[in-house]
Order: C-alpha cells, then sequence, then structure tokens
C-alpha cells in the first residue's frame, strides 16, 4: 500500500515541476508580449506563424524582429509544453486524479485559443481588441496553470476557507478589468492622444481611478489577517509580496505617466508587475492556508524501506 503510494506521488510530482515550469514560461510569455507591444513590433514579422518566410530570419533580425520572433518561439514552447502535460495525464491517468487530464485538456484548448488570437493580431494588423483578447487568454492560461498546481500541492487539507478564497476574487477580478483597459488604452494611442492633446482621456482616467478599489481591498484582506492572526501566520511571504507589488504598480504607472509612456523600462515594469500580481492572487485564491498532513503524508522513499 506503501509503495502504491509513493509510486502515484511520482507521477504528481513530476506534474508539480512541469507546472512550476509553466508559470514562470507563461508570465516570461506576457512580459516579452508587452515589451513587443511598448517597442512597437507586434508587425516586425509581416508573415504567420514564420517570420520573413524562416523559423530564424537572420537577414532580417534586428530588436523588433527579434522581439516579435522570440515571443512567438515562447508562445510556441509554451505551447508544447502544455501538450505534453496533457499527453502525460492521458498515459497516465489512472496513477493521477480524475480531475487533471479534464483541467489540461482546458489548458490546451486555451492554448489553441491563444495561438489564434496570436494569428489574428498579425492578419488584423494589431487591431485593438484582437490585442487585449490576446492578452487576457494569456492570464487566464496563467491562472489555470496555478490554480492546477495548487489543487496537487493540496493534497490533504483542513476545511477551506471559502470566505478568505472569495475576498482575494476581488481583486483579483478588478486587476483582469484594468490589464483590459491598460491593453485598450496603449493599443489605441489613448495614452499618448490624453498627455499630448488632453483629449480621449476617458479611458486613461478610468485606468487610473481602478486602482483605489483594488488597493482598498487588498489593504481591507490584510487588515482582516492581522485580525485573524492564524492567517497572517500562515500566509504572511504571499501578502508581503502582494503589498510591495501593489505600492510597485503604482509607483511604474506614476513614472510611466510622467516620463509621457516614453521610457519603456517602466511600462515593461508595469506589464511584469502586473502579471506577477495576478500570480500572487491566484495563488491565494487556489492555496489552503491550513495544511494537514495526512498519517502518510510525510512518506518518502528515503524513510520508507522497498519491502514496507
Amino acid at each position: 500500500m506503501i509503495n502504491n503510494q509513493l509510486y502515484k506521488s511520482k507521477y504528481l510530482t513530476i506534474f508539480k515541476r512541469l507546472g512550476s515550469h509553466s508559470v514562470f514560461a507563461l508570465i516570461a510569455l506576457i512580459v516579452i508580449g508587452g515589451a513587443t507591444r511598448v517597442m512597437e513590433a507586434g508587425l516586425a514579422c509581416p508573415d504567420w506563424p514564420l517570420c520573413y518566410g524562416s523559423f530564424l530570419p537572420f537577414k532580417h533580425m534586428n530588436l523588433r524582429v527579434f522581439l516579435e520572433w522570440f515571443h512567438r518561439l515562447d508562445a510556441f514552447l509554451v505551447g508544447i509544453l502544455i501538450l505534453f502535460k496533457f499527453t502525460l495525464s492521458i498515459i497516465w491517468k489512472n496513477e493521477i486524479p480524475n480531475w487533471l487530464p479534464k483541467t489540461y485538456s482546458l489548458l490546451l484548448f486555451l492554448v489553441i485559443v491563444q495561438g489564434s488570437f496570436g494569428a489574428l493580431t498579425v492578419i488584423n494588423l494589431l487591431d485593438s481588441y484582437t490585442v487585449t483578447g490576446h492578452l487576457l487568454i494569456a492570464f487566464l492560461l496563467l491562472i489555470t496553470t496555478i490554480s492546477i498546481n495548487q489543487n496537487l500541492e493540496n493534497d490533504y487539507i483542513e476545511e477551506p476557507l471559502i470566505w478568505w478564497r472569495l475576498l482575494f476574487f476581488v481583486p483579483l477580478l478588478l486587476t483582469l478589468i484594468q490589464s483590459f483597459i491598460g491593453v485598450r488604452l496603449s493599443s489605441t494611442w489613448s495614452a499618448h492622444i490624453c498627455l499630448s492633446f488632453n483629449k480621449q482621456c476617458l479611458i486613461l482616467n478610468t485606468h487610473k481611478l481602478f486602482a483605489f478599489p483594488i488597493a482598498f481591498s487588498i489593504l481591507l484582506i490584510i487588515a482582516i489577517a492581522i485580525y485573524k492572526r492564524s492567517l497572517l501566520d500562515e500566509n504572511w511571504k504571499y501578502l508581503t509580496t502582494l503589498i510591495f507589488l501593489l505600492f510597485s504598480q503604482i509607483t511604474l504607472g506614476v513614472l510611466s505617466l510622467k516620463t509621457n509612456l516614453n521610457e519603456p523600462i517602466f511600462i515593461i515594469g508595469h506589464q511584469l508587475n502586473a502579471s506577477l500580481f495576478i500570480a500572487i492572487l491566484t495563488t491565494l485564491i487556489f492555496r489552503n492556508p491550513f495544511t494537514k498532513k495526512s498519517p502518510n503524508h510525510s512518506l518518502n522513499p528515503q524513510t520508507v524501506g522497498i519491502n514496507s
């Protein structure tokens, strides 16, 4: 019995490791996509899926072509990684939880949709709604991947605190909406028009205003965690990171506007921060703050003999 549990845990360990790689790859994909947009490199490769008709366009390589080419390469690798995980989940379906192959099929579907939107961004010449959809699906991929990782970690848990999880849905939803507005802001040039000519400022003002309810919801969660000391003790690393990301995100947003959106480092940092912010919020939603070990939870190959 113990050997069987150890045997199955090896499969789950593989999925956990692959899941961690997927999270880093998706965050990199989102940030590189943001850099591509900021550097106006979205059409640096005029065709799709190749770039200037080749996999590696040496003759046409410059910074913008490299950004667009590398963004596509990262997207391809993410797709291969998710396809690999889905394939393993089918092969090992009898050794893993029933929900895992189904969830990986959803993840694979999102990858296909994401790739389709990537193609449409080129075909439709960076249409604003297509670019926005492309980013939001990337965020959905990130959220789904993190939820899978956390569910794999929560094999043995106490009764989940539903109210605690629901608290984090509010800032997560608001952040996704703000990201939607932010992409519309950049893809329609509304920010430049507003800052330069004081026209079409509605999108920019709405984007700025959304920072207030997000900040309030995070501070409220921190206050509740302090009041419920056990929640703070179990989650202080995540909550501290969340506070840091909140204030750094506001700072980067202010700096972007102060420099009239002429400093790519601030805008790219703003995108990176948003991705990490969403990742931490998702982790807090799907992790259980109170983990309870099962009687055999501490068993591992080093402590259990082969003939146990």
